[in-house]
């Protein structure tokens, strides 16, 4: 190993392929917390270490430690699970953590609040639902996205097969999880190694998503590898591949920025996972293990070059891109109420607000949805946009699910406006690590503020879409979002605009550093505008680039044509 890479990669290098030393930080009594470098190990695991950092300096000055407990984050590829493991996960939720289960922007589950005493019967009893959290978080394959909504019913099927196919493969090969979680016998003297990823693994995270056009519901530009559906006749023919899109960046230095992904080629579904596995070992081999803020795959691109990169791509693959195919996308969000698929089965989507699945006054979402399970013969679909879908309904059962989403109040989607339908935002304070400022406890309060100022100037049905991120990081993918916030300080944040509702065009900054009142003033003034100079079915940030408000960051065409 090089003597300049990153203390990450050392750590890494000296986990014993993702052991580390796990079981004795899991066996110290003494403390909440797991070792140091386990707490990076970890996240190959499927969780991280968090503190309640509202009491931090109450406990400080009591000269206790933080009140320690783990984010546990599910391996669910394109975010699907039978009503059985939703039960099971209900029960973990409510026996291990604090009483819900919160939908990612990555069809994945969290669970929040376990403590470290429990972490290990946790993680088991979450495996024994036939789920598991392996590379879930970490630098390797993340939770593969695919398109949620099964209206095409027998090409989202043939899409989701492929995701989970490739999320399967691409699984780190280590024992470590089974032999830590499971209690599996490590077999002395029998070599392990890991052919694709190696001892440390990917520079940094790697994320991948399938999406169906005309809906960009995967926001596919936003990851590092990217399969488009290309569908011909009812059957999916091939993909586009997209690589290098990314949003993490750090405040203040330019060298860190989100980046769209480039759409470079088409492959058939045979070739799906050895077009994925060229890009991973390229990025494995070219990416930076040295600044850690400047090691995802899309750095790798823009200081490789992406010809340079994509020729790679190709001599690793054994074969030649063929030339992109055509495909439009017609938005980004989720559709909401019912949808017959082509099979004749209903498909229901809720929205879940901010992601989080519980019984908060008349919206029992928890206990609403734990009656839905026990009754429904379908399955669930957690979406991209922090959705649930229940899906695969037959007609017959419409009613009787109707009747539960009206008695627990689960019914948000026929009431809310449109600005609440689509906002996203990630979990931030009081636990995540990285947040600079609120995101999920304020997204209520502010959309009551900004529903107030679109209503006077009759707007309450314009489809904005808003996005809220604690930090840079950009876990809510904000700078997708036509008006973002992003944390810079407790009760401070960017103020982003002038994205497109399809994921095809970045927003730009427009205010640095301000408080709600100014963020409030600001869009207020805006909306003023569009309400009185927009046109015909332009959409918010269209027309604020269109105005010359924000100036268009260079996006992905709205339509692609061959």
């Amino acid at each position: 190993m090089s003597a300049t890479a990153s203390p990450v990669e050392k750590i890494k290098a000296d986990s014993n392929l993702l052991r580390g030393t796990l079981k004795q930080s899991l066996a110290d009594g003494i403390t909440g917390s797991l070792r140091d470098d386990d707490q990076t190990v970890i996240k190959y695991h499927g969780s991280y270490q968090q503190d309640d950092r509202d009491i931090r300096e109450e406990r400080r000055q009591q000269k206790l430690e933080p009140d320690y407990s783990f984010m546990i984050r599910t391996r669910t590829p394109g975010g699907v699970a039978t009503p059985q493991q939703w039960l099971a996960l209900d029960a973990i939720a409510t026996r291990y953590a604090n009483h819900s289960l919160r939908v990612t922007t990555r069809q994945a589950f969290q669970f929040h609040g376990v403590i470290k005493r429990e972490l290990k019967t946790t993680l088991a009893a979450i495996n024994a639902s036939l789920i598991d959290t392996l590379a879930a978080c970490g630098d390797v394959n993340r939770n593969v996205l695919s398109a949620a909504n099964p209206l095409l019913s027998s090409v989202h099927a043939t899409v989701y097969e492929h995701a989970k196919a490739l999320s399967e493969y691409f699984l780190p090969k280590t024992r470590a999880y089974y032999e830590i979680w499971l209690d599996e016998e490590q077999v002395a003297g029998s070599p392990e190694h890991e052919p694709i990823y190696g001892t440390t693994y990917l520079p940094r995270k790697f994320k991948t998503a399938f999406a169906v056009p005309p809906v960009n519901d995967v926001d596919i530009f936003a990851n590092d590898l990217g399969y488009i559906a290309i569908v011909e006749d009812g059957v999916v023919v091939g993909y586009n591949v997209t690589i290098g899109g990314g949003f993490g960046a750090t405040h203040g230095d330019p060298t860190t920025y989100p980046r769209l992904a480039d759409v470079i080629g088409f492959v058939t579904p045979a070739q799906v996972i050895a077009v994925a596995e060229a890009v991973i070992t390229t990025q494995r081999d070219w990416g930076n293990r040295v600044e850690r803020k400047r090691s995802r795959l899309k750095y790798t691109i823009d200081d490789r070059g992406l010809e340079n990169f994509k020729a790679e791509v190709e001599r690793r693959a054994g074969f030649a891109l063929a030339t992109a195919r055509a495909f439009v996308f017609e938005h980004n969000g989720d559709r909401f109420g019912w949808v017959e698929g082509e099979d004749g089965r209903w498909h229901l989507t809720l929205r879940i607000e901010a992601g989080r699945i519980v019984d908060r006054d008349e919206r029992r979402l928890l206990s609403g949805l734990r009656a839905v399970a026990q009754i429904h013969a379908g399955d669930f679909r957690l979406t991209p946009n922090q959705n649930l879908i229940i899906a695969n309904v037959p007609a017959t059962a419409r009613d009787t699910i109707d009747a539960l989403v009206a008695e627990y109040g689960m019914d948000l989607f026929r009431r809310a406006s449109p600005l609440r339908l689509n906002a996203l935002a990630c979990v931030a304070l009081p636990t995540c690590s990285l947040a600079m400022a609120e995101a999920e406890r304020y997204l209520p309060d502010l959309l009551g503020k900004l529903e107030s100022r679109m209503a006077a100037h009759d707007l309450g049905d314009a489809p904005i879409h808003l996005r809220i991120s604690g930090c840079p990081n950009g876990c809510s993918r904000p700078y997708l979002g036509e008006i973002a916030l992003v944390g810079k300080a407790p009760g401070r944040y960017s103020l982003m605009l002038g994205a497109d509702h399809r994921g095809q065009r970045l927003n730009r900054l427009h205010k640095e550093n301000i408080a709600e009142a100014e963020i409030l003033d600001t869009v207020d003034a805006l909306l003023a505008r569009y309400a009185g100079e927009r046109g015909e079915g332009e959409r918010f940030g269209d027309f604020l680039v269109r105005s010359g408000i924000v100036a268009a960051k260079p996006g992905i065409p709205l339509e692609i044509r061959t």
